[in-house]
C-alpha cells in the first residue's frame, strides 16, 4: 500500500494550519476593481445625508458591526465585522466601501438588493462623519440619467424564458446598457421573492431570465414583476411590469379569514376569548385588591 511519508504529512499539516490562520486575513482584504474602486457619490455627503444613513445603518448594519467608535462589533462572526470608524476602512475609498456594501462576501451579505443606491451612499455618508479628515469627491455623472432608460419584458411560454432589455434614449441615439448588473422579482405576500440568478446584460443589453413553472399568480395568472437594473452610467434604474404568466391561484386575501394579523374583527376566536379573559382578570386582582386595602383601611380607623 501507499504510505506517506513523514515530511509530508508536515507539509500537509503545515499548509491546513496555514489556511485556517489566514483565511480571516484573506477574507479582511477585498479585491476591488479599478473601476469601482474610483466611483463616487453624486449625493452630497452632510449633516443631513449622514443623518438619514444612520437610521439605515441602524437598521441593516448596526447588529453585526456595532455602533462606530464604540468597539461593540460581533465579536462572534469570523472575521470580526470591523468598527467602521477606524483607520483601515476610513482609509479605503467611497468606490471600495460601496463595492464592499453591495457585493458582500462570506459572513458579509450582499445589500445591492436590499438597499437602493441612494440608501447605500447615505451610508457611507453616515460612515465618513466620523473622519475629520475626510474630503468628498462629487461624481461628475448625472443622477437624472436614469430617466432616459427604457426597460422592456418578454415572455417566451415554451422555454419559460423572460427576455429583459435596457437601453437609453440619449439624444444621439438609442444606447444599450451593457455590461449593466440585472435582477429579476416577484412580488409576494410579504416582500419579494428573486426570479433566477442575478446577471449582467450582453452587448445589446439584454439578460434572459428562467420563469419558474409552479410559481403562482392571482386568480389570471398575472404576477407582478420587478426588474432592477444598476448601471455604472445610469445609475440604479427599477421597472414594474404585471404579466400573465403564473399558475392561475382563486386564493382568499390575507384579511378574508380569521388570522393573528388580521383586524380586531378578524381576529381568531382564541385570541379574542383570552384578550377578553385576560382583561376579566385583570379587572378582578384590582378589584380585590381595592377591596383588601379598604378593609385594612377600615380595620385601621377602628384601632
Amino acid at each position: 500500500m501507499f504510505r506517506i511519508n513523514t515530511n509530508l504529512k508536515v507539509t500537509i499539516t503545515l499548509v491546513f494550519i496555514a489556511l485556517f490562520y489566514l483565511q480571516p486575513f484573506a477574507q479582511n482584504n477585498w479585491n476591488v476593481p479599478a473601476d469601482k474602486k474610483a466611483k463616487n457619490s453624486y449625493i452630497k455627503f452632510d449633516g443631513a445625508s449622514a443623518g438619514q444613513g444612520e437610521a439605515i445603518y441602524t437598521k441593516n448594519c448596526v447588529s453585526c458591526h456595532g455602533n462606530p467608535g464604540k468597539g461593540n462589533s460581533m465579536k462572534s462572526l469570523t472575521p470580526v465585522p470591523p468598527d467602521l470608524s477606524s483607520s483601515k476602512t476610513q482609509s479605503l475609498t467611497d468606490g471600495e466601501l460601496f463595492y464592499i456594501i453591495s457585493t458582500g462576501r462570506g459572513v458579509m451579505p450582499s445589500f445591492s438588493n436590499v438597499l437602493s443606491e441612494d440608501e447605500r451612499w447615505k451610508v457611507i455618508s453616515y460612515i465618513r462623519s466620523f473622519n475629520k479628515n475626510y474630503v468628498q469627491v462629487l461624481s461628475k455623472s448625472d443622477p437624472n440619467k436614469n430617466k432616459l432608460v427604457k426597460i422592456n419584458l418578454s415572455y417566451d411560454a415554451k422555454t419559460n424564458k423572460i427576455t429583459v432589455t435596457s437601453v437609453a434614449n440619449e439624444k444621439t441615439g438609442v444606447v444599450a446598457l451593457k455590461d449593466a448588473e440585472i435582477s429579476l422579482f416577484a412580488t409576494r405576500y410579504f416582500g419579494r421573492i428573486q426570479i433566477d440568478n442575478s446577471t449582467r446584460t450582453d452587448a445589446n443589453g439584454v439578460a434572459v431570465f428562467t420563469f419558474p413553472k409552479d410559481l403562482p399568480g392571482d386568480k389570471k395568472g398575472s404576477v407582478q414583476l420587478v426588474v432592477k437594473v444598476n448601471d455604472e452610467t445610469y445609475g440604479e434604474i427599477q421597472s414594474v411590469k404585471k404579466m400573465q404568466i403564473g399558475i392561475p391561484t382563486d386564493k382568499p386575501s390575507l384579511r378574508a379569514d380569521r388570522a393573528i394579523w388580521n383586524v380586531v374583527s378578524k381576529a381568531p376566536y382564541w385570541i379574542i376569548f383570552l384578550y377578553n379573559l385576560g382583561v376579566l382578570v385583570f379587572v378582578f386582582v384590582l378589584a380585590y385588591l381595592l377591596y383588601s386595602l379598604s378593609k385594612i383601611w377600615k380595620s385601621g380607623n377602628n384601632n
